[in-house]
């Protein structure tokens, strides 16, 4: 079994494309670098939000299913997405700007020896901000250089990845002996695994929940990816699941990575992702990443019918001259 490098990208539900782009692209400060459709139901938005390139490990995607009902909260579910930034300057340039944009925040706190600050967007989706400060692991992505965060407090890619779960050891047993991780503490109701180099960017937080299952909806995650080199690798992944008796999707081309899906524990959707080819490509050239409504080869004979499905959302940027944002005292 060929060890997983870190977090790739984290999908959630969004009640609204329109509001979610404005939220991440105008307080959180992350780039849209593609704006596609649900390759298995094209009605639906498909958003990704990452570092200035688009690099693997610093995305989060969202859909916008139509008529979905609020996500649930409760037990055995991806529970919060975790970003990080340089250092605790950082995280204390976060408190400003989220009261200023008056987002509510817990914290900052520390937690497994990292500061961090919890928070919720329009959707109730919960987030963590996790500062890199004294924790060496993968590397982060590059700061989005024409957005409204200044490069040195910018979000730089996915932290901890959250999921509150019921049966505590099962899970253990999933992410060490079937997926590679190792456990390397607990403080409290929480529990640290890391994979590849560690780091906030290779790092998944258990946090132990008697609650009633959860239910998928609009303010959840969907799924959660785990970065894999490249086609050769997640064939061997595919083996690995067949020799486990673990069911999965098989190979699936996302055109901008190579996929597999499993569910290694109840109601928690599992991708292994490949680091490439990546969001820059023939449609669109690193200046107006985001800016177009892309499509995968198998889909661009249909772009007008599915131009005429899912409503227009202006997101071009290239023509905003963004100042970056200090909040003095």
């Amino acid at each position: 079994m060929n060890k997983l490098k870190g977090i790739h990208h984290v999908t959630a539900i969004t009640s609204s494309a329109e509001r979610i782009y404005n939220f991440f692209t105008y307080t959180l400060g992350l780039r849209l670098v593609k704006k596609t459709v649900n390759q298995d139901d094209i009605n639906t938005y498909h958003l990704f939000f990452a570092d200035d390139v688009g690099s693997p490990g610093t995305d989060v995607t969202f859909f916008d299913f139509q008529g979905i009902e609020q996500n649930k909260k409760g037990s055995d579910e991806i529970s919060r997405i975790g970003l990080r930034v340089k250092d605790n300057s950082a995280i204390a340039y976060w408190e400003k700007r989220l009261k200023y944009y008056k987002i509510e925040f817990e914290g900052p706190f520390d937690l497994f020896g990292r500061r961090a600050i919890f928070l919720e967007d329009f959707d109730s989706q919960e987030y963590a901000i996790f500062s890199d400060e004294g924790i060496s692991g993968v590397i982060g992505g590059i700061p989005w250089k024409k957005g409204p965060v200044p490069d040195e407090f910018a979000i730089i890619g996915l932290g901890p990845i959250f999921m509150r779960i019921n049966n505590l050891e099962r899970m253990k047993t999933t992410l060490t002996q079937h997926m590679g991780m190792t456990y390397k503490e607990s403080s409290n109701k929480y529990h640290l695994f890391e994979m590849g180099q560690g780091g906030n960017g290779a790092s998944v937080i258990l946090e132990e929940s008697n609650l009633p299952r959860s239910w998928q909806g609009y303010g959840g995650v969907h799924h959660v990816a785990f970065r894999i080199e490249d086609k050769q690798e997640l064939d061997q992944w595919i083996r690995h699941l067949d020799d486990i008796g673990a069911r999965h999707s098989g190979f699936v081309d996302r055109f901008y990575f190579k996929s597999l899906y499993t569910r290694l524990y109840p109601n928690i959707l599992f991708e292994f992702a490949t680091e490439g080819p990546g969001f820059i490509d023939d449609q669109e050239d690193y200046k107006i990443l985001g800016e177009t409504l892309a499509l995968p080869l198998k889909f661009r004979n249909y772009k007008e019918q599915i131009e005429k499905l899912v409503r227009p959302i202006n997101t071009v940027r290239s023509t905003i001259d963004f100042k970056k944002e200090y909040f003095d005292e």
